[in-house]
């Protein structure tokens, strides 16, 4: 084999092997992206059944309950338009953050079950007074937007 054959050989090997690294790397990105959806948009049926995503808003006044065990809680998370029940297993995935309160921020990342509601896998609470998450931020944004282009 010419010097040159083994020279092309080798470059179309090499742009295989990179091509093939590519495509790995890039399933491995979709397999492991979490979107963010807002309660309007998952009682829209906008969110994926079978994937996991983000749901964020701020959790109803009232709405907190711990089973009697205090293994399993449940509250609801509003974008001031829709509502969307949240399951969580403190059991299962250790207690929730110290910050986490009623009429206060929440992101919460899980699936949605068969009767609608939020299997949360994982919680995350603001910070401070001052901090909320973007994507929470902007969904409470859109839908006062949205009832105030309503009660017009």
């Amino acid at each position: 084999m010419k010097s040159r054959n083994k020279k092309l050989l080798a470059i179309g090997l090499l742009v295989v092997g990179l091509a093939i690294i590519a495509m790995l790397v890039m399933n491995a990105f979709k397999k492991n992206l979490v979107f963010f959806f807002t309660p309007t948009q998952v009682a829209a049926g906008e969110a994926p059944k079978e994937r996991a995503f983000r749901i964020g808003g701020l959790v109803v006044d009232g709405s907190l309950k711990r089973s009697p065990d205090g293994m399993q809680t449940t509250f609801v998370v509003t974008d001031t338009a829709k509502s969307v029940e949240v399951q969580y297993s403190n059991k299962e995935y250790g207690p929730l953050p110290d910050l986490f309160k009623e009429g206060k921020g929440v992101v919460a990342e899980g699936r949605l079950t068969g009767t609608g509601t939020f299997a949360a896998t994982q919680v995350l609470a603001k910070h401070d007074e001052n901090y909320m998450p973007p994507e929470a931020a902007h969904a409470l944004e859109q839908a006062a937007k949205a009832q105030t282009t309503l009660a017009q």
